[in-house]
């Protein structure tokens, strides 16, 4: 394949802009930020778990401090009913008074017991709800930094972004400006090398795959006219001759 020279001089201009592009696509891809809201999004599913447990903790706990104080309520009102027949003497009977004051008596200990236990239940409660009002503040918190995360991550997006379409119009420039051949060349070749399809020679060595070139291929380069297209022998991809060549 045969090229003007300028034209084998732009398309070193076009790899350094693909370069720049590839490096800008990386950036985008490994902004500290990524890691950051990945490892905060974690911290908050975990903790969103521990609150879910702790307000079924709380909401178990209330339904039975609910039944623990009807229980309550129902010994306090059938002891009130038995202390208001107690009271009204209406029972005579000495043996019906011994049950009746021992009943009283009975309903005394058993409604201590339930009052006990629901004195237990809202300990528990109240342990529970302040679990929950700990985690819901700790799923804020974690959340204000997701927040900030993703508004710096936004910010550099947009940053890279605008960079990526200035380069992206600066490229479709020189592109359109050298040979379709050539061009296709290139791209089939950037496509297999990594990224870099056209490298200079430098030096005597490619900066493509950094390998210095055999006297017997630098001869030959020598020879070929200025339009040849010289391909690296070792990497295979365009060789760019340029005044800092070294040959």
């Amino acid at each position: 394949m045969n090229a003007a020279p300028a034209d084998q001089i732009r398309l070193l201009d076009l790899q350094d802009l693909d370069v720049r592009l590839q490096q800008l696509a990386h950036r985008r891809r490994s902004l500290p930020e990524h890691a950051e809201i990945e490892s905060l999004t974690k911290d908050q599913t975990q903790l969103r778990d521990l609150l879910v447990a702790a307000q079924t903790e709380e909401s178990d706990t209330a339904r039975e401090q609910t039944k623990a104080e009807q229980d309550v309520d129902q010994v306090r009102q059938r002891s009130a009913r038995d202390q208001q027949r107690l009271d009204s003497g209406a029972v005579t009977s000495p043996k019906d008074l011994e049950n009746l004051q021992r009943e009283i008596a009975s309903l005394a200990k058993r409604q201590g017991d339930l009052e006990d236990v629901v004195l237990e239940v809202m300990e528990r409660r109240e342990s529970a709800q302040q679990r929950v009002a700990e985690l819901t503040e700790r799923v804020g918190s974690v959340q204000s930094k997701i927040d900030d995360a993703t508004a710096r991550r936004d910010a550099a997006f947009e940053e890279i972004d605008a960079e990526v379409a200035t380069v992206t119009k600066e490229r479709e420039v020189i592109a359109g400006s050298i040979p379709a051949d050539l061009l296709k060349l290139y791209e089939k070749l950037r496509e297999q090398q990594g990224g870099v399809g056209a490298a200079k020679l430098y030096a005597r060595s490619c900066q493509g795959c950094r390998q210095e070139l055999a006297i017997t291929e630098l001869s030959e380069i020598r020879k070929a006219a200025p339009d040849t297209v010289i391909r690296c022998e070792n990497c295979r991809r365009i060789l760019v001759r340029t005044s800092e060549s070294g040959i």
